[in-house]
């Protein structure tokens, strides 16, 4: 056999002989080791970090107060007068609580890919508000209808009926 490959010779078989490794072939994945839980089915929101998410706040406060000072250095104002109108604003900014962002800014909006903490905040964000416009009480759980369902089942309460009185609303087991 020639190198593996399946032919005894490379005589007659169009190649050269020469074998190498396909490249292209993509070798499945060990499919015992999964870096994630697939125990749990539940959704978990990931958390941001909030000494992370205070560092962003103050260091945005920090570029506005240094944009500050710059204009006022190329007007070529006086040094003392620098210092009070950079800390009048340091101090607003700081006691303000939308953390020295544009006054336009939409939370969640124009935040990029890097900041994972302030992404995971506005969805926590977006998502509580959906589930108040929803009517979504704060201690549901997902499938917990299907819970429910299987319990009647098992204790073997029966099926609830239409209005009218007509057949079951689920179809019964025949056996």
């Amino acid at each position: 056999m020639s190198s593996n490959v399946g032919l005894t010779t490379p005589r007659g078989s169009g190649t050269s002989g020469y074998v190498q490794r396909n490249l292209s072939n993509l070798r499945p994945r060990d499919t015992s080791f999964s870096p994630y839980p697939t125990d749990s089915l539940k959704h978990r929101q990931r958390q941001p970090n909030a000494e992370i998410l205070e560092h962003d706040r103050l260091r945005q406060i920090e570029v506005q107060v240094f944009d500050l000072r710059d204009k006022l250095e190329d007007e070529e104002v006086a040094e003392d007068e620098i210092e009070a109108q950079t800390e009048a604003l340091r101090r607003k900014l700081l006691s303000s609580n939308d953390g020295g962002q544009a006054k336009g800014e939409g939370k969640g909006k124009g935040l990029k890919a890097h900041q994972v903490h302030e992404l995971a905040k506005a969805k926590i964000e977006e998502s509580e508000r959906l589930r108040r416009a929803l009517g979504i009480r704060e201690d549901y759980e997902e499938g917990g209808h299907w819970k429910r369902g299987e319990e009647r089942l098992r204790e073997g309460i029966p099926e609830a009926k239409n209005e009218d009185g007509g057949r079951p609303l689920k179809k019964e087991r025949w056996s």
